[in-house]
């Protein structure tokens, strides 16, 4: 899923964003931990595991930060994983990428829905568009 071609059309644009700092965030830890240059097995197995749940992400454009979401979507040891990761990369983002560290930390202050909007999944919106596309007899 490292395409970014294929990133922007799926994710809409803030979930984008949000995938692409969690994608420096892992390019960080791992090359510290793990000695690469690009990113080992785990680190791209975990980088899946976050794009899929952002894509699944119930609050869809309106998702808060991880950290304020009253849903937990992560699996506890993916949930571990990240907190690890996002821990030691955190302050490090300041210096690397200061613009993605910044609008990240400005996230937190965006209040969490009072409600979790019904079907608004980047992937339902995604699959009810496509399912209107093929039903849809003017569509050529």
């Amino acid at each position: 899923m490292d395409n970014p071609l294929t990133t922007s059309i799926i994710l809409s644009k803030k979930l984008s964003a949000e995938y692409k700092t969690i994608k420096a965030m892992v390019r960080i830890y791992c090359r510290s931990h793990h000695n690469t240059h690009g990113l080992c097995a785990d680190c791209i197995s975990f980088l899946d595991y976050a794009f899929t749940r952002l894509d699944r992400c119930p609050y869809g454009e309106e998702k808060p930060t991880c950290n304020k979401c009253p849903i937990h979507c992560y699996k506890p040891a993916e949930k571990k994983q990240a907190k690890t990761m996002m821990g030691f990369a955190g302050a490090r983002m300041l210096l690397r990428h200061p613009i993605m560290a910044v609008d990240h930390l400005w996230r937190e202050y965006i209040p969490v829905p009072k409600e979790v909007p019904k079907a608004n999944s980047n992937r339902h919106l995604r699959l009810s568009d496509s399912k209107k596309i093929q039903t849809d007899p003017t569509y050529d």
